[in-house]
């Protein structure tokens, strides 16, 4: 076994790919890098793409696509979030309850009459 880490082989894979790669692509070439067998493959996926979103080397791009952050601009790797509205709604605990106890033709009735 290999002392490298995921993340590392996945940094080298992209370094020397010289471009961005599909997510599933990457993955493969790490999970044959680092030999895992499809058992292990499929459970340390959600962990490496979690990783991968966590570490400030790797840029998610359009697609699921991924590159090196290095390579790209600020306007690439970040997103605007000054036009996102927060809508504060308040929901009454009572009406929580009537929604949880309600039948599903009385939900269906309420939303109809508020619409």
């Amino acid at each position: 076994m290999t002392s490298r880490s995921m993340l590392d082989v996945a940094f080298e894979t992209l370094s020397l790919q010289k471009n961005e790669m599909a997510f599933l692509d990457l993955w493969n070439q790490v999970v044959s890098s680092l030999g895992f067998n499809q058992a292990q493959a499929e459970n340390k996926i959600a962990q490496f793409y979690s990783a991968m979103m966590l570490d400030v080397r790797f840029a998610p791009l359009a697609d699921n696509m991924w590159d090196l952050r290095s390579r790209r601009t600020y306007n690439e790797t970040h997103v605007d979030t000054s036009s996102i509205l927060v809508e504060d709604e308040y929901v009454s605990d009572d009406e929580i309850d009537d929604y949880l106890n309600a039948d599903d033709e009385d939900v269906k009735t309420q939303e109809e009459e508020e619409e």
